[in-house]
């Protein structure tokens, strides 16, 4: 199987050199003439002979290889993400199993958000396992590989991980080669995206790699919404001796959208609104700036003894303006259509600023004990993260259209209809609320420093059993000062806790394995940088003496697995039963809009079957296959109804399966299929919304199941040319919806994009 030109593996070898460590066997890169005409580079966290299929993480505490390790990990190779033609962390990360997208407000109305296994994972997002925080927009264009960790994992993560945890490894410098890689894109929907991955090998202890990204399109049968990306990533490697290197990163992202909040779901019929125009106004955005300085340094002491450090600041800016829909009625005094069916808008904004400072540093030892060899990681950590959300004042100024009836007193009042009387949207919609914004105040000054001490060990027992082990303590300080109705309220709390992972692996053969593992992990209440104070949202609210009196949120996780080498390492099959159980849940009292305060008192619980298949079926098949078959079940909540509900935001079933056929050498045709079942919008990490008059959840999301498409021509060795077709059969779906069903995102329509790859090298 051959890879297409410019497959990221020929500088994976960087990450290692500044992560992991210097002239190892793992630290190889090479670029040859595959048996056809197109380039064959060789991934080194790749198994060799496969695209789809990694041999282990680019997180290098994890000791084993994948096929070893008792966890679940799911990892999606360079080439994998660009044969999906998939580029936002967050579309990416939606198709996949036992993952969906959830809605929210104060910060992250339309950003990355991401539901593992049931739980929230926003703020479960690394970079080179260092902690990546703020709810922005992430890219793939200066990643290497991504890696989803499923269930709890606070050895390795800290605080939070509940259902799981995101790390993505990114591109860095490398000595072995220097090569220029450029890639052009054009498609449908004014779509175009241009990128540069270049390596320079300046001398035998020098390399300098620059990756830049310059992207447009408007949403797929959207338009005036777009999508604007711009993007560089610089890095330096400096060998200094054999046994000592640093590795300097800087990343910059910026991302202006004209965001689309799509439909809503319309409760007299129990349906999301289907063909709904497009009603975005024109003071409508969503920003986000991102810059972040990275220096790794990593000194081998010795054969056995390795040092390595990761300490990174990085300034994260986000702020949103979006309107949302839902279903209204004409007044009988209307002039135009009384009493007819519309749609009236509303507005959603905020701001955030994020500045955060982190440094991790990790011992690698290997050692024999008492006969047995152990593969020892000691790590201390230090996090720094200062979080300020802050609102948009909005102010419609353009004259009412309409007479509108409030939905719950009856009462007649001048409003904005979308609509005419006939359903169709009415001439001025982009501008019909001449809406200006301006900046306001702060309602959220968040704060957290952590200190974190971990030890790990692998060791195997004889020829057909290992152990991981694994135990970590944070010790963090919490302060928040919440703004609510012009009333400050201080939230300050100390506190720590400890974590552990058990896995224990029975090694069947050298091709198969079965594993059992216990893990946890601990949420800090308030835990979520944008949720300031609102309760309904997972925030803080009430007497900050009540909330530092408070336990945390705990999760443990139990797992049964299998994993199964075949064909030569080159197919890897998996197989895993979990069983998740939340305690002290966080849950606002009262209402879902309360402001009374927080309580520790829900329980829930997630189980089910995870399967998975990566690698090569045959010489010229590839697949990358996941399914994940579960049920979520609240076990215990402040509002006893909930008991026996499902957690919201959560799809029992979900399937992702692409596939990669070499046709000959110099063709490949491929197809990816995504499947979610129905799910039901809600709060947060509790049940979801109940109608007790209707007996039926308030708000759901259909099931959904999206194909897409690609071919791939190599014409010689420096080119490559890919077809890319999104949601082929141009499907209607959503991918999740707002707890009130005030709005529903849209996936993407149909999608037609051609792709040119160059080697200039």
């Amino acid at each position: 199987m051959h890879p297409p030109a410019g497959s990221g593996g020929l500088v994976l070898a960087a990450s290692l050199a500044g992560v992991a460590g210097i002239a190892t066997a793992d630290t190889t890169a090479s670029m040859s003439a595959g048996a056809g005409n197109e380039i064959e580079l060789v991934e080194v966290f790749a198994e060799k002979g496969t695209v789809y299929k990694a041999r282990r993480s680019g997180d290098l505490r994890h000791a084993a290889d994948l096929a070893a390790t008792p966890q679940t990990i799911s990892v999606l190779t360079q080439t994998q993400i660009r044969d999906s033609g998939k580029t936002d962390l967050k579309e990416i990360l939606a198709a996949q199993a036992g993952i969906t997208l959830g809605t929210g407000e104060n910060g992250n109305a339309f950003g990355d958000r991401y539901i593992i296994r049931g739980h929230e994972a926003r703020s479960d997002v690394f970079v080179d396992g260092v902690r990546d925080p703020g709810m922005t927009t992430r890219e793939s264009f200066a990643t290497e590989q991504i890696e989803i960790t499923k269930g709890p994992s606070a050895t390795f993560a800290g605080r939070g991980s509940t259902g799981g945890a995101v790390n993505g490894i990114t591109k860095q410098a490398s000595t072995d080669a220097s090569f220029s890689i450029v890639e052009g894109a054009v498609g449908s929907d004014a779509y175009h995206r241009a990128t540069l991955d270049t390596n320079l090998r300046v001398a035998d202890a020098l390399a300098v790699r620059l990756n830049l990204l310059h992207a447009d399109e408007h949403v797929p049968n959207r338009d005036p919404a777009s999508r604007e990306r711009r993007g560089a990533l610089l890095s330096g490697l400096y060998q200094a001796t054999d046994k000592l290197a640093f590795v300097l990163d800087g990343y910059w992202l910026q991302a202006n959208d004209t965001p689309d909040l799509g439909s809503y779901f319309d409760q007299a019929v129990r349906k999301p609104v289907r063909d709904i125009p497009v009603y975005l106004q024109d003071s409508d955005f969503l920003d986000t700036d991102v810059l972040t300085t990275t220096l790794k340094t990593t000194w081998i002491i010795d054969d056995a003894l390795r040092l390595q450090n990761a300490t990174r600041y990085g300034e994260t800016e986000n702020g949103y303006v979006t309107t949302g829909a839902r279903g209204g009625t004409r007044g009988l005094t209307d002039a135009d259509a009384p009493g007819a069916a519309t749609i009236t808008l509303s507005g959603h904004q905020g701001w955030q600023e994020v500045a955060y400072f982190v440094s991790q540093t990790n011992l690698f030892w290997n050692v024999r004990t008492w006969g047995l060899p152990h593969k020892v990681v000691a790590g201390v950590e230090y996090a720094d993260e200062n979080v300020t959300n802050g609102v948009y004042t909005l102010q419609n100024t353009a004259p009412a259209n309409c007479v509108i009836v409030n939905a719950r007193s009856g009462v007649e009042a001048p409003g904005y209809c979308a609509t005419d009387g006939e359903g169709k949207a009415v001439m001025n919609l982009p501008t019909l609320l001449g809406r200006t914004v301006s900046k306001a105040g702060i309602d959220s000054d968040f704060r957290v420093d952590t200190v974190s001490a971990y030890l790990m060990d692998t060791v195997d027992i004889g020829e057909h059993w290992s152990v991981f082990l694994g135990l970590r303590y944070d010790r963090f300080h919490y302060r928040n000062a919440v703004t609510a109705q012009g009333v400050e309220t201080r939230f300050d709390y100390r506190d720590g806790f400890w974590n552990g992972h058990l896995g224990v692996v029975y090694h069947i053969n050298e091709d198969a394995n079965v594993y059992a593992t216990w893990s946890s992990s601990t949420n800090i209440n308030g835990g979520e940088s944008d949720v300031g104070g609102s309760c309904g949202y997972g925030g803080l609210c009430g007497d900050p003496d009540q909330v530092s009196a408070a336990d945390p949120e705990t999760t443990e996780n139990l797992e049964l697995g299998m994993k199964w080498s075949v064909f030569g390492d080159r197919l890897l099959a998996t197989a895993a039963l979990f069983r998740m159980t939340k305690d002290d849940v966080m849950e606002s009292v009262g209402d879902a809009y309360s402001t009374l305060g927080t309580l520790n008192t829900g329980r829930n619980r997630v189980q089910g079957l995870e399967l998975s298949l990566t690698g090569n079926l045959t010489e010229k098949l590839s697949a990358q296959v996941g399914a994940a078959f579960m049920d979520s079940d609240v076990l215990k909540a402040f509002n006893p109804d909930d008991v026996g509900r499902v957690l919201s935001n959560f799809a029992d079933d979900s399937i992702y399966a692409q596939v990669r056929y070499e046709v000959t050498d110099n063709l490949a045709v491929g197809a990816s299929w995504t499947y979610k079942s129905r799910m039901f919008g809600g709060q947060p990490d509790t049940a979801a919304g109940f109608n007790t008059t209707l007996g039926t959840y308030s708000v759901e999301v259909p099931s959904y199941h999206v194909t897409d498409a690609f071919v791939q021509w190599y014409p010689n060795r420096r080119v490559n040319l890919r077809l890319n077709v999104g949601n082929v059969f141009d499907r209607e779906y959503w991918t999740a919806a707002y707890r009130s069903g005030s709005f529903m995102y849209l996936g993407d329509a149909r999608t037609v994009r051609a792709t040119v790859t160059v080697d200039l090298d």
